[in-house]
């Protein structure tokens, strides 16, 4: 039952109790609890297919149409413009018409900063909204065409952690950082990009951010307008924060509680381009006396699928399936990755059925350079296909190099394909380097695999133009080929989609085909140290959880890189994926099944312990392990399950079971020991 609210402060609007009630039907007792619940601050652990949106946008609607808050107050961040006019255009659905405020970090913002600028009668300066002509100018005349991408991306990853270009060195050496080129030359970089802005009346979409976290920490007037504005703050995806907008979070707050945030620890997959997971994991250490509330309930996957995808995760149990039973997930091995794309075309078409559109079936990769063939494998077999990558193909620094190179040019097309190739001297083959760029295990670099790929897409697009008109123009092809890249990307027609990893998160198909599950792609060659290697895990955890009702995964004992044939093994956490597809034939015990439901009953919990003498002896146990094995502390136990064991006080490895948080692997682990410690309490 809906609360009373006694009294309203005079710029309220009036309640609607009845309109409040009807956005509570259908929801389950962990989402209702979410939307209802008065704590703050307040984090929603929402799992994979769990309900997210509609949790967020029922509990914004709920509390306004309750007097808990004001629409009109209300600030909701979001990553991306397209997750912000969904979020507005449910709110209007709900009732909120436009009263709400959504938007990113950057939009918001600079839409501050223009307001202070203004007021103040200061020369807005220009935003820098394109990078690459501005940064390679900056780059050796010999790395221009190669590497001014992975040096913008460095430059990025830096500003986001809130490194200065003097303390750059210092800061990528600690966290294993491997750019193209030596970390002096980026850190110079990085300052003659900074001066250069600063020289210019230039700023970045970063620098919008700290900006606005100065003038709002220095300039009190504007900063009591914009907290006068915004009162309730709510941000998507919180699990992909950096440590520059968390800053610019905590000056919009300024110590206020009225913060709710939704994200899933298990997609955590940004930690490569600065995001840290670690504001969502201990949201209790950041926000004082903060609560988390568990969404463990999974609406998209049959719980066949769920339990395959949750195998690859570290101890973690899978979601509960709200929906019935479905066929097991596959694996199947290629002799090489031609004949595994062409078996992903066949399976696809095969797939389709009379009812169910293209549309209907993705295939995901690990990174781009995998994409070519499945593409090409699919046009050849008259499969309509659409590429999602993480940056167009003409965003490419070469890329446009090359185009530009031809782009006035009334000569046939012919007499310009030389300009459309990589220049094979500054390819360099896998050597087994030390520094990442290239693997011992016949793996091309990276950067080098994705310039060949890129390439190769560049030179079959420009194949189908000459195709279409033998006689067609360099001039001519310039301008098609760019419509035709946006086609790729943003067409809506019927197709397959084909996408990496990274892209397809916040993304659902009924059918998911999941290729290249080998060392060295799954995970990365360059992911080496344990926090790299769990985020490998989770993205791989991402790929599977985006199957709805099918899941098809494949792998190739050889694969060809550019000009390169490697031999290829089997991705080592393929044997969890075929493990748990073997334990879908057995089904779970009595004692499994209450387990795994007490695991996923969902209830609001304090993500930090009381202090007390059993506290610090459990406490201490947990650091002792965690630094014997050179891992987090909440990797061991978290604080939630800390506070379980401290409530139930298990005595057998049995009762350990019953423990939200632990599974068999923890108690093997760990069970005779945190055994000990409890006995030890009397």
């Amino acid at each position: 039952m809906v609360r009373a609210v006694t009294a309203l402060p005079d710029d309220m609007p009036p309640t609607d109790g009845r309109a409040a009630d009807s956005l509570l039907a259908g929801l389950n007792e962990a989402q209702l609890h979410a939307v209802t619940t008065d704590a703050l601050p307040l984090a929603i652990h929402a799992g994979a297919g769990s309900g997210k949106t509609r949790v967020l946008t029922r509990r914004i609607a709920w509390r306004s149409l309750t007097g808990r808050g004001d629409p009109r107050r209300v600030l909701a961040l979001t990553f991306t413009r397209k997750a912000a006019a969904e979020l507005r255009s449910r709110l209007r659905i709900l009732g909120l018409r436009d009263e709400v405020a959504a938007g990113t970090f950057h939009s918001v913002a600079y839409s501050q900063l223009r307001t202070w600028w203004r007021d103040r009668d200061m020369p807005e300066p220009r935003l820098l909204d394109r990078k690459m002509g501005f940064v390679t100018p900056l780059l050796p005349r010999d790395r221009r065409s190669t590497d001014a991408l992975d040096v913008i991306g460095e430059i990025e990853w830096a500003k986001a952690r809130r490194i200065r270009p003097e303390t750059y060195i210092g800061a990528a050496e600690a966290a294993g950082r491997t750019p193209p080129l030596q970390l002096p030359v980026v850190a110079r970089i990085f300052g003659d990009y900074e001066d250069a802005k600063e020289k210019g009346n230039l700023v970045d979409f970063d620098d919008l951010l700290d900006r606005c976290r100065q003038a709002l920490t220095r300039d009190k007037r504007f900063a009591d307008a914009q907290r006068w504005r915004f009162r309730h703050l709510y941000v998507d995806e919180f699990q992909d924060v950096n440590p520059l907008q968390f800053a610019l979070l905590n000056a919009w707050l300024d110590g206020r509680e009225d913060l709710c945030v939704v994200g899933d620890p298990d997609q955590a997959i940004y930690g490569w381009n600065g995001a840290d997971a670690d504001h969502l994991l201990r949201f209790g250490t950041h926000f004082r006396d903060g609560t988390i509330v568990d969404l463990r309930h999974n609406y998209r996957s049959t719980p066949q699928i769920l339990r395959t995808a949750a195998a690859v995760l570290v101890d973690r149990d899978p979601m509960e399936a709200e929906k019935p039973s479905g066929p097991k997930p596959t694996v199947t091995v290629h002799a090489d990755d031609r004949a595994e794309a062409t078996a992903i075309a066949r399976a696809v078409r095969d797939a389709r059925g009379p009812d169910r559109p293209w549309s209907h079936q993705a295939v995901l990769v690990r990174t781009n350079a995998q994409a070519e063939v499945i593409t090409s494998a699919m046009r050849e077999a008259g499969i309509p296909v659409r590429t999602r990558a993480g940056s167009g193909l003409l965003d490419r620094a070469d890329i446009s190099t090359s185009l530009k190179a031809i782009s006035r040019s009334s000569r046939p097309l012919t007499t310009h394909l030389v300009d459309l190739s990589p220049d094979p001297d500054v390819l360099v083959p896998a050597t087994g380097g030390t520094d990442g760029a290239a693997s011992g295990n016949g793996i091309a670099a990276p950067r080098d695999a994705e310039r060949a790929a890129a390439f190769s897409e560049l030179r079959r697009l420009a194949d189908e133009f000459l195709a279409l008109d033998p006689a067609g123009t360099a001039t001519g092809f310039v301008s098609w080929a760019r419509a035709q890249a946006r086609n790729d990307i943003d067409s809506a027609d019927d197709a397959v989609e084909v996408a990496t990893f990274h892209a397809a998160k916040g993304l659902e198909w009924p059918v998911v085909h999941v290729a290249g599950l080998e060392r060295g792609l799954v995970p990365i060659s360059h992911a080496r140290d344990p926090g790299s290697l769990a985020e490998e895990r989770r993205l791989l955890y991402v790929a599977l959880s985006r199957a709805e009702e099918w899941l098809h995964c494949t792998w190739a004992m050889e694969r060809t890189f550019g000009t390169r044939t490697s031999k290829r093994t089997a991705s080592p956490w393929l044997a969890d994926i075929e493990a748990a597809i073997l334990g879908l034939e057995r089904p779970l015990s009595r004692r499994d099944q209450g387990r795994r439901a007490q695991a996923a009953r969902s209830r609001t919990r304090r993500p930090t312990v009381p202090d007390d003498p059993a506290v610090a002896a459990v406490k201490a146990w947990r650091l002792a392990t965690a630094r014997a094995a050179n891992v987090p502390a909440f990797v061991v136990f978290t604080d939630a399950t800390l506070e379980a064991l401290l409530e139930i006080r298990p005595t057998s490895p049995a009762e350990l079971l019953a423990v939200p948080g632990i599974g068999p692997v923890k108690v093997d682990r760990y069970g005779d020991d945190i055994l000990e410690v409890l006995a030890g309490l009397g």
